[in-house]
């Protein structure tokens, strides 16, 4: 054979070697070269509000095409920042899960801006039996305790989101069923509210009594006319057995000036008001005149009647 060709022949199996050894290379031993970066992450499960402290979080080394854009560098960045949500162990943390360094201390950090925390107890009765934990939605009814036509309930707030139950401001997976006979413990809800809310709540609870009704947290809808319901609707002949006066419902809008009007039954309240004619003042009656006093003067035979004023 001609030597030109031997050598082109072992020439085309050298390459041939060379291309697939590299090919075998690539797919096996070149992942594992790729850049990493050392990223802070939490060293255990820490629950949201937590204020970052050095046994709390540790380096990690992630690959560069891995870590989140604002993943923290160093220790320092994530010391004395309050976490907004949970975070799991190894978990990679970021700035905008966290709060500023001049950030509220604990639970307060997630409390939104414009947001008030307002606490209500309740109990497993009245409290959706236990059901209700934190991230829940719930809407808060009113009870007005009284005579049968005084009692009424009306719901005061909708759709309000439930910040922790005690201080746990997150779902406890590790908590047992609660031991019968436990209904009437009390616990107590923190809600996150708007300020006009959270006075509207505090007046409910200070004049009567209040329950939490658990709703599902993808329904955001509201009622239109949150009239209240009364012994009435449970009884409609309850009025008419007691012979107490009906009181009338107030309207659900209490700036409507028509619905004031048909509760005061007034059926035009935009029309222009009679002016009533003043009465005449009463004349004042003459005062009587002095009685006169009469003495009877006998002088002899005669009989003279002398009158004093």
């Amino acid at each position: 054979m001609d030597r030109n060709r031997i050598l082109t022949i072992f020439g085309a199996a050298w390459v041939s070697a060379a291309l697939l050894t590299w090919f075998l290379y690539a797919r096996t031993q070149a992942p594992k070269v790729d850049k990493t970066v050392r990223v802070v992450a939490a060293a255990k499960d820490l629950p949201a509000g937590t204020r970052l402290k050095k046994e709390d979080v540790k380096l990690v080394d992630v690959f560069q095409k891995n870590v989140p854009p604002s993943a923290l560098n160093t220790v320092n960045e994530g010391l004395g920042r309050a976490l907004l949500y949970p975070a799991n162990a190894n978990e990679v943390l970021t700035s905008v899960r966290l709060t500023s360094t001049q950030g509220a201390e604990g639970a307060a950090a997630v409390i939104s801006p414009g947001k008030r925390a307002v606490s209500v107890s309740f109990t497993d009765a009245s409290g959706a039996a236990g059901l209700i934990q934190p991230q829940s939605r719930v809407d808060i009814l009113f009870t007005r305790t009284g005579s049968a036509v005084e009692a009424m309930t009306v719901t005061v707030l909708e759709d309000v989101e439930v910040l922790s139950v005690g201080r746990n401001i997150q779902v406890d997976t590790t908590q047992k069923a609660s031991a019968p006979g436990s209904s009437t413990q009390q616990r107590t809800a923190t809600l996150i509210v708007s300020p006009e809310q959270a006075q509207r709540l505090e007046l409910a609870k200070n004049q009567g009594r209040i329950s939490l009704s658990l709703r599902n947290p993808l329904d955001r809808s509201t009622q239109s006319d949150r009239a209240a319901a009364a012994m009435e609707d449970l009884d409609p002949m309850l009025v008419a057995r007691s012979g107490v006066r009906k009181l009338p419902k107030m309207p659900a809008n209490v700036k409507d000036r028509k619905a004031w009007a048909s509760l005061i039954g007034d059926d035009d309240p935009g029309a222009a008001k009679p002016v009533a004619t003043p009465k005449p003042l009463p004349v004042k009656p003459e005062p009587p005149p002095k009685p006169k006093h009469t003495v009877d003067v006998f002088r002899g035979e005669k009989h003279v009647q002398e009158i004093f004023q």
